[in-house]
């Protein structure tokens, strides 16, 4: 372990992000009961420019007036190179009360665009005596966004999360795809008259989870568009997953059992990170450093993994 220690990232859970456009109020209710951990109203993409303005307002309004649970309740402004951004940052910081958790930034592309949102929310939680600090999450979602990732994780203490927004990703990178997440056709290998499909945003997602980790962020895989394609998006998030990604976004209300289930701990993975603790316990009792468990090794890097696990699962049940 590097003397530099990796600090660790926000304990709460992060499975589905669930979107939902400001400018469509019938959905606020249903989105403050559903079953997903975080709430992202947007005032970006989702929103015709024509209704900018009274988008803000209604999020304004939802954030104050709806129960929102428990649940991490976010909004994501518009980007930096547009004239509404500072407005949705001044408004909801000025009209919206101590319920809004956090702030997304689209499009980021370098440490100095965290810096401009976060002066400019400094200055209004001082004028207002806001006594809970908004929090950040960012969104990868450009060449120059991976290019500058690691600095970007490091951009500000209000960095609670990174997600990969792929669509944008995949035009700013010149990519050869209209597909929004998930294998795309023309990307495979091919074996004795076999196609095999690989990952296109395998890559992307590896260097935001490794900026993430390194500077205690929760990274976060972003939408997958196809609605009717079930399998799709829970192969996308098993990848995702595997790679150490806590959560996926979910664009559609179906798609919030599956990024719940695909994040969420089984039973049977706890109790088999249970048991290794166990084992390695049993092991330091008799002056082992390592031990076997099921006919594989078992030592202080296992623990690390097991206690992941067991510690994510407890989170999500307490």
């Amino acid at each position: 372990m590097s003397f530099t220690l990796q600090p660790l990232a926000p304990a709460r859970p992060n499975r589905c992000q669930l979107f939902g456009p400001a400018s469509n109020t019938k959905l606020f209710a249903k989105m403050a009961t559903s079953d997903a951990d975080v709430i992202n109203i947007d005032l970006e993409d989702s929103v015709a420019p024509s209704d900018k303005d009274a988008a803000r307002a209604n999020a304004i309004e939802a954030i104050n007036t709806i129960d929102w649970g428990s649940k991490y309740l976010s909004v994501r402004i518009n980007g930096l190179d547009t004239g509404w951004w500072y407005r949705d940052v001044v408004d909801l910081l000025e009209q919206a009360g101590d319920r809004l958790d956090q702030i997304m930034i689209p499009k980021v592309g370098c440490a100095g665009d965290i810096y401009a949102v976060d002066a400019l929310v400094t200055a209004v939680e001082r004028a207002k005596n806001r006594s809970k600090p908004i929090s950040f999450e960012v969104i990868i979602e450009s060449a120059a966004g991976i290019a500058h990732v690691e600095e970007i994780a490091a951009a500000s203490p209000r960095l609670q999360a990174m997600s990969l927004g792929a669509a944008d990703f995949a035009a700013s990178m010149g990519m050869a795809t209209t597909g929004i997440g998930g294998t795309q056709e023309n990307y495979y290998m091919h074996r004795e008259g076999q196609k095999y499909w690989s990952d296109p945003w395998h890559w992307a997602q590896a260097a935001i989870v490794a900026a993430c980790r390194t500077h205690g962020l929760l990274p976060v895989d972003g939408p997958f568009g196809d609605f009717s394609d079930d399998e799709g998006f829970r192969a996308q998030a098993l990848r995702s997953a595997t790679l150490g990604m806590v959560g996926k976004w979910a664009i559609h209300p179906k798609q919030i059992a599956l990024a719940n289930e695909v994040f969420t701990p089984s039973a049977e993975a706890v109790q088999e990170a249970r048991e290794i603790l166990q084992a390695m316990e049993d092991a330091k009792a008799r002056g082992e450093g390592a031990t076997t468990y099921k006919g594989r090794l078992v030592d202080i890097a296992s623990i690390k993994q097991a206690e992941v696990i067991v510690t994510q699962s407890e989170m999500i049940n307490g």
